[in-house]
């Protein structure tokens, strides 16, 4: 703690070294400029690396248990979530799909669905991956409590919001400026500490909890995996890293250069992990080969005794970099972009199959549940148009493309190969479903937004899990009641009215035409969303989305846009 207390001193004293010199240099710019230029230049990732230096790679030693000495007499069962990063509904190949019109198949994630539950309306808790994050380990809507924007620099929203595209923009993007004053730094930006985690309720049946991979919950002491009820966390704190060295040449790279993340994320970001609160190092192989590997190893250390592993990868999300050798495979595939990002899924589903080979060795297999998802849809800055395939949008909207993602479960002592559950299922569900199948008590002092959903899967309970699902990043607000499914956004909250029955890739706006349906769920947004706490940090971006082109085509003027906040 200590150590971690002066490298974030130093870092600071650093950027602000940085500043004084730049404005003495250069006083005809304003601080969001220098940053934003800075940003550009690698600056973060050059101050992160002098103030904490990135060892070499490391030996990780799992804590582990004896056979016997964490005997598990309830017969709890272990249990396993594995959340893909930014992962489009047609990336996967168990609902027909699949990179390359199907050549990228992912056999073993649609293994976890053929011999479990999958929830064909399965949702993300929200339209990007921090919230929707907090969502799933705190069984509340992350808006509820104020945790509304993803974490980010000022630098990347104003590079973001800035950024000189090559395509004519026909909606401007805002950058925010005068909500500067109010805006933390980037690691203090964390679920507030007063919302009770996932692993915490466990602790109580003494399990053992595990964090693989990406974070991005909050970087300041009191906020990091380990202070929030992980006994081991061996990953990034931050919202992504490399997934190689730059220049590693059984690497091979696709960079989006119309896309300003991408060009922030390049320069910035490190190849490195923490065990716990050490200092960082560099894996030994690539990212997301590393955090399978790692997760076999710490199945085989506990599996004497109940355990939680969350195994968060950060693929497929951007930086697209995979290895030459999966990408080599994948020859029948023209585009460079969807060669690179089909052979990062080829890492991904691969590392999947060796954690349920794991399991299965270990001798566990009947009595764990695993649980599959992607933190929100496929990203339109990946340049790529089938993502999300059948459906419309994409990340950072609430169209289906954004928030109707894959949600499997499986667990062979309770469910069913083969079962589907149509209804709507959100993100939310899965902290009560964990509680309840642990044999925990979900908190009494505050509203629990999720319900346990295995007494829907086995057929117990037959109505409905939920009257509506919501999401909201700034004014912009949505929600599914039913079939139905309003969005509203900026400007003048145009509304985007749907009966996803009839119309499940939401074509048809049924706004003029179905006043009484606008005007419910228009009402139902009012009220549910009436005791959410305001957003604990104001937003920077105001940025627009358009659902129907991805971030590397030609709008026209009959693409109307949809505006995402954070």
């Amino acid at each position: 703690p200590r150590s971690e207390k002066m490298s974030t001193i130093v870092k600071r004293g650093l950027y602000t070294l940085i500043f004084i010199l730049v404005v003495v240099g250069v006083g005809f710019l304003n601080q969001v400029s220098i940053m934003t230029w800075l940003a550009s230049k690698g600056s973060i990732k050059f101050i992160s690396t002098i103030a904490e230096p990135i060892l070499p790679t490391q030996q990780v030693d799992w804590a582990s248990a004896e056979p016997g000495t964490g005997s598990n007499s309830e017969e709890l069962p272990n249990i396993i979530i594995i959340l893909a990063d930014d992962l489009g509904w047609n990336d996967i190949s168990f609902y027909g799909g699949g990179l390359g019109d199907g050549a990228v198949q992912t056999p073993n994630i649609d293994r976890i669905a053929a011999e479990g539950v999958h929830f064909s309306n399965g949702y993300a808790g929200n339209a990007t991956c921090a919230p929707s994050r907090a969502a799933l380990l705190t069984g509340r809507y992350p808006t509820r409590y104020g945790f509304e924007f993803t974490p980010a620099p000022a630098s990347l929203m104003s590079l973001v919001a800035t950024f000189d595209s090559h395509r004519e923009q026909l909606h401007p993007g805002y950058f925010l400026e005068e909500n500067l004053s109010d805006f933390p730094p980037f690691e203090d930006q964390g679920v507030p500490t007063t919302e009770i985690l996932l692993p915490e309720i466990l602790a109580s049946k003494d399990y053992h909890s595990i964090l693989l991979g990406k974070w991005h919950l909050g970087e300041s002491e009191g906020y990091t995996p380990n202070d929030r009820g992980f006994d081991e966390f061996l990953g990034f704190l931050a919202g992504g890293a490399m997934f190689a060295e730059y220049d590693d040449p059984a690497m091979i790279k696709s960079i989006q250069e119309f896309d300003g993340i991408d060009q922030f994320l390049w320069p910035n970001l490190t190849f490195a992990v923490r065990y716990n609160k050490e200092q960082r190092f560099k894996p030994d192989e690539y990212m997301t080969d590393y955090l399978s590997h790692q997760a076999v190893r710490a199945i085989e250390a506990n599996k004497d005794r109940p355990f939680f592993m969350y195994l968060s990868y950060n693929a497929p999300h951007t930086p697209l970099h995979a290895m030459k050798s999966d990408y080599d495979s994948l020859s029948m595939i023209e585009s460079h972009t969807e060669r690179v990002y089909g052979a990062m899924m080829l890492s991904l589903d691969r590392g999947i199959g060796k954690v349920i080979d794991a399991v299965e060795a270990a001798g566990i297999s009947d009595n764990t549940l695993i649980i599959f998802s992607s933190d929100n849809g496929g990203a339109d800055y990946v340049g790529l148009p089938n993502l999300n395939a059948p459906y419309r949008g994409w990340k950072m909207t609430f169209f289906e493309g954004g928030t109707h993602v894959p949600f499997f479960m499986r667990w062979p002592n309770r469910i069913e190969a083969g079962t589907e559950y149509q209804r709507p299922v959100t993100h939310i569900d899965i902290f009560s479903t964990i509680a309840a199948a642990a044999n925990v008590n979900v908190p009494t002092d505050r509203e629990i937004d999720g319900v346990d959903l295995l007494p829907f899967v086995t057929g117990e309970r037959s109505e409905d899990p939920h009257e509506a699902i919501f999401w909201r990043t700034g004014t912009y607000r949505a929600v599914r009641s039913g079939d139905w499914k309003l969005q509203l956004s900026d400007p003048d909250e145009t509304p985007f009215l749907y009966n996803l029955a009839d119309d499940p890739t939401e074509q048809n706006n049924l706004a003029i035409t179905s006043p009484m349906e606008l005007k419910r769920l228009k009402n139902m947004i009012q009220e549910g969303m009436s005791n959410w706490q305001p957003p604990l940090r104001p937003p920077l971006l105001k940025a627009p989305n358009y659902p129907d082109k991805h971030l590397n085509e030609p709008l026209d003027n009959e693409d109307t846009p949809v505006y995402w906040y954070n």
